[in-house]
């Protein structure tokens, strides 16, 4: 073989070894871009106001407990936030209108109660779209808060819930009121260090209603108003 053919094979070869080593820096670079945007998203666990706080009610059950909530809300005037699941809503319609008729904000909780930090892309934007095109069935809305049901969420869920448009929220504090039907511990629980900012999570239960009312009296004594989560995220210091 020529010199001359030998220096062009080295020289070749060069050429396709750098050209690879580039390809494989590109990739490296976009696949941690892509991580660490991931790895950033975070659900918000409390809001910047320093004067409201949120008693979130996640709903797939306990229909015969909304009403009642809806009455003591109402006497103390107070608009809050109800994360509904999408199967529930198919079967209470009705119910689901009642709650924005009086003026409450409506957060998607998923269709089936499913977990979502175990879901892929695909089933994970079924779940959460499946829910929105339910509520908007019936209220004509495009919800935009997200509440991963049993707060469970991964880095795909937190990603499909943004591309959807939605914020994606947890909680400050948990009443535990699906499994403690005890209503003075329930409401020690909801206030107990109470600040601006807290999102309260709680369900429709019995024991729920019986310490809703004694829970908006001490809001209320601490200088705070309940309001929907929406209002909540935002800073109320100009």
């Amino acid at each position: 073989m020529s010199r001359a053919k030998v220096k062009f094979l080295r020289i070749l070869g060069n050429i396709v070894i750098c050209a690879t080593v580039a390809v494989v820096l590109a990739l490296s670079v976009n696949v941690g871009d892509t991580k660490v945007s991931a790895q950033g998203r975070q659900p918000l666990y409390s809001g910047k106001s320093a004067t409201k706080v949120s008693l979130m009610v996640n709903v797939y059950w306990g229909t015969e407990y909304i009403q009642p909530m809806l009455d003591i809300f109402a006497k103390y005037n107070c608009k809050t936030t109800f994360f509904v699941g999408g199967s529930w809503v198919v079967g209470n319609p009705d119910t689901l209108k009642k709650i924005a008729d009086a003026g409450h904000e409506i957060g998607n909780h998923g269709y089936y109660h499913k977990d979502h930090k175990k879901l892929d892309a695909a089933y994970n934007r079924k779940e959460i779209s499946s829910a929105h095109d339910a509520v908007k069935d019936v209220l004509g809305i495009d919800m935009n808060l997200f509440a991963p049901p049993s707060g469970s969420f991964g880095d795909t869920a937190l990603g499909v819930a943004e591309e959807l448009g939605y914020r994606s929220i947890m909680w400050t504090r948990d009443t535990i009121d699906w499994r403690d039907h005890n209503s003075d511990l329930i409401y020690k629980r909801a206030v107990k260090n109470i600040k601006g900012g807290d999102l309260i999570l709680m369900h429709p239960t019995d024991s729920t209603v019986k310490a809703l009312e004694n829970i908006l009296q001490t809001v209320t004594a601490a200088g705070l108003k309940v309001a929907p989560v929406s209002e909540v995220l935002e800073s109320d210091i100009v």
